[in-house]
């Protein structure tokens, strides 16, 4: 007669329920949690002008433009070469001039000796240029400084 096998302690996986993390009350506990989370996001957005249209939609903005002056008798080649109708070459014969003949009386006097600069360029840049005799040079301006 054969003798029944005994079993052995079934150690299979499929037998036990899986391991969670979390018992059944800390995974309802964070499901609470993030509901909560959730709405409160939503309920943030309502009230910042989700549904109200208050968002701001870039492209519907008007486009807006900078206005700028520059000091003629100080500024550099990058800053004279955003000027309309002037490039690179341009604002460095403008800078070179400035440095060669010392600066600029007035405006006619830069297109007298910049060559490239005429009557045309000269108004087109004219709105960009800051006056030059209301403005002191730095040696004024430290004297005017020692003398407070």
């Amino acid at each position: 007669m054969i003798e029944p096998v005994a079993k052995e302690k079934d150690s299979a996986p499929h037998s036990r329920l899986p391991y969670w993390l979390l018992r059944r009350t800390d995974q309802a506990t964070v499901a609470v949690l993030v509901l909560l989370a959730l709405g409160s996001m939503i309920a943030w957005w309502i009230y910042r002008s989700g549904l109200l249209g208050g968002m701001i939609d870039l492209e519907q903005l008007p486009p807006q433009t900078a206005h700028f002056q520059v000091d003629i008798n100080s500024a550099d080649w990058p800053e004279l070469a955003q000027l309309p109708g002037i490039g690179r070459a341009l604002a460095e014969r403008i800078v070179q001039e400035r440095n060669s003949g010392g600066p600029f009386a007035d405006f006619e006097d830069l297109a007298r000796r910049v060559s490239g600069i005429g009557p045309k360029t000269l108004a087109q840049i004219r709105p960009y240029l800051r006056p030059l005799g209301t403005q002191p040079n730095s040696g004024d301006r430290s004297q005017a400084e020692a003398k407070q």
